[in-house]
C-alpha cells in the first residue's frame, strides 16, 4: 500500500470552494498482490482472492472488490482534497462500477465539485456536492459517483477551534 497522505491542517472553508472546481490526483498502479491481499481479509470472492481460480472467471484474471478501489479512491481523495475542512461524508449518490481494475492498472483519481448549498439550518456548515472517477490514465472510468460532504464554513472554524478535536 501507498502512504501517500501527510496530515496537514485543512485550511479551505466552504466560502473558499466554487462549483467547476477541479482536481487530478498522482497516479499509481494496483498490484495483484494488493488485490488478493485486500479481498482476501475485505471480500473474499474467488475471482478477487484466488489467482488460479480467476482465471476461468469473465474476467480471465483477479480483479479489484468495488469496495478495493473505493479504499484506494478515498486515498488518493486525502491526496488531492486534504485542504479542505470536511465535517464529515454525508452520503455517495449514483455509484457506478464501469470497468474492473485489474492488477497491473495504472488508476488516478479526479474531482470536480458540481454544486454548493449553504445549510438552511447552521449557519457553521455547508454541503458539496463533489463527481469522483477512478480512471486509467487513457481516461477509461472505473468507477463514478456523487460525494455529498459537508464543509465548515468560517463560522463553523471559529466555533470549532474553541473545542478539542
Amino acid at each position: 500500500m501507498i502512504d501517500t497522505f501527510t496530515p496537514r491542517e485543512p485550511y479551505r472553508t466552504f466560502e473558499d470552494l466554487s462549483v467547476g472546481e477541479k482536481r487530478v490526483s498522482q497516479s499509481r498502479t494496483v498490484t495483484a498482490e494488493e488485490i488478493v491481499d485486500f479481498a482476501r481479509q475485505y471480500d473474499p470472492q474467488w475471482f478477487h482472492s484466488d489467482p488460479e481460480a480467476a482465471k476461468g472467471s469473465v474476467f480471465g484474471q483477479v480483479v479489484a472488490s468495488g469496495i478495493h478501489v473505493l479504499a484506494m479512491w478515498r486515498q488518493m481523495d486525502h491526496e488531492i482534497n486534504w485542504d479542505i475542512d470536511f465535517v464529515c461524508g454525508v452520503g455517495m449518490d449514483e455509484i457506478r462500477l464501469k470497468r474492473a481494475v485489474r492488477a497491473g492498472d495504472t488508476i488516478h483519481v479526479t474531482s470536480e465539485i458540481v454544486s454548493l448549498e449553504p445549510s438552511k439550518s447552521r449557519s457553521d456548515r455547508g454541503t458539496a456536492l463533489t463527481r469522483y472517477a477512478v480512471l486509467l490514465d487513457d481516461g477509461t472510468e472505473c468507477v463514478t459517483f456523487t460525494s455529498i460532504n459537508l464543509v465548515y464554513t468560517r463560522e463553523g472554524r471559529e466555533r470549532k477551534i474553541g473545542t478539542a478535536r
